[in-house]
């Protein structure tokens, strides 16, 4: 229960980053991007060499117990998971900021589908032919949505399989602890950014509120949802924590409607009612086996 719990809590915190996100919408999305990695790395280290020594020590001899495939295996997992991570970073705030905080939304709504068909295609994670089912309806509503709007899709989609590449890659990478895996996904990021450095100038922003709002976008926002995701996939697979994934854009969604006044068509409604539609399709026996339980309980 407690790795639901922390999954959830998770995916709770991160409805809220267009709160933090939405207010730098002046900046470049690059150099909103730069600066979270380079906090978020700064805020990991000292967490991992004042509070987390033994944490620390205790991966690098899990490392070193490691022969050498999988020694190479975790290594290389860890750095596709850096780069899914900072694309999914970067497509976010490029979303919420040039897009809208709804599209944001979506992408998360279809998050939780595309973890699970990559879970089923690299991990093994069995569908049934009813959720197949469920994932051509998915389909079904990104294709309405995307008639006349298919930027918007495409972001969203580029968002969602991001993120659900991230969460399959590292559910095949354990043993390690949650905080000292994340502080080398952003470690690869920030060498990422480093070598684009050579390409493209990133600004200083020079007001304080930037510094104000990506404080916390790092800690609040990055670093401690994360840490907490992280440790949920020791407990539970990517598919189920994929479900948990539900509550990021109910939140998305109603702050896009409620808080950042975003209108919303009829044709946007009718895609978002398919894929919600899918999602407890999908969901179906997850939905029931509490019902089957309670009235199993009443027969006895």
């Amino acid at each position: 229960m407690k790795y639901y719990l922390t999954g959830l809590g998770a995916f709770v915190v991160w409805g809220f980053s267009s709160l933090a996100v939405k207010p730098l919408a002046a900046y470049a999305s690059l150099d909103i991007l730069f600066y979270r990695v380079v906090l978020a790395f700064a805020v990991l280290v000292m967490i991992g060499l004042f509070f987390r020594r033994n944490a620390t020590a205790e991966s690098y001899r899990h490392f070193l117990s490691l022969g050498r495939e999988k020694r190479i295996r975790a290594v290389w997992l860890t750095f596709v998971g850096g780069l899914f991570l900072t694309s999914n970073w970067f497509f976010f705030i490029f979303l919420v900021n040039h897009i809208s905080v709804k599209a944001a939304s979506f992408s998360y709504l279809v998050c939780p589908i595309v973890t699970m068909v990559l879970a089923s295609i690299f991990l093994d994670e069995k569908l049934a032919n009813r959720q197949w089912a469920a994932v051509g309806l998915s389909v079904l509503g990104c294709w309405l949505l995307s008639l006349g709007h298919w930027e918007d899709v495409l972001y969203s989609l580029i968002v969602a399989f991001s993120y659900g590449a991230y969460l399959v890659s590292q559910r095949a990478n354990r043993g390690f602890d949650s905080l000292v895996i994340l502080t080398f996904h952003v470690l690869v990021a920030l060498v990422f950014l480093g070598c684009l450095a050579f390409f493209t100038t990133f600004s200083v922003p020079a007001e304080p509120f930037f510094y104000q709002y990506m404080l916390v976008l790092v800690v609040a926002l990055t670093v401690f949802p994360l840490a907490l995701n992280l440790y949920a996939l020791k407990g539970i697979s990517s598919s189920n924590l994929g479900m948990l994934l539900y509550a990021n854009p109910i939140i998305n969604f109603m702050l896009a409607i409620w808080y950042f006044e975003e209108p919303v068509s009829g044709m946007q409604l009718v895609s978002y009612g398919l894929i919600i539609v899918s999602i407890v399709v999908f969901n179906l026996e997850v939905i029931m086996r509490p019902l089957r339980q309670g009235s199993d309980l009443t027969s006895e």
